[in-house]
């Protein structure tokens, strides 16, 4: 019997202590990228993580172009609105990744920095 009592305590205090009231700020990492932003060390893994689902090398879910190498991620930032799109608000219908949630800013943020160091490979 005493075992049943202790187990239920234990299983109590685990349930109230694993509970955390963390908020997305809590949980986005604010990683600064020292130097400058290439394409193979900062965009790609973005791309692949957050993207290649739909823009891989046959396009799928409605996706229009394929975002697989340095060339095509380039070409979408430059000529299809690429910085636009990862820009706009939740709940925007042309908010990519499609459905959302929005790529946190400090993503964004690598972004606009790859273009402003010149869309480095």
């Amino acid at each position: 019997m005493q075992y049943k009592y202790l187990f239920s305590i234990m299983l109590f205090v685990l349930i109230f202590t694993s509970c955390t009231n963390d908020s997305p700020g809590d949980l986005i990492e604010n990683t600064q990228i020292i130097g400058q932003v290439k394409y193979n060390q900062n965009i790609k893994p973005i791309i692949d993580n957050n993207c290649i689902s739909c823009h891989g090398v046959v396009p799928t879910n409605g996706a229009p172009m394929s975002m697989v190498n340095y060339a095509q991620v380039k070409d979408s930032y430059l000529n299809n609105g690429l910085l636009d799109r990862i820009q706009r608000q939740n709940g925007d219908g042309l908010l990519m990744p499609q459905g959302g949630p929005r790529l946190p800013q400090n993503t964004i943020d690598v972004f606009v920095q790859w273009n402003a160091d010149g869309l480095l490979e």
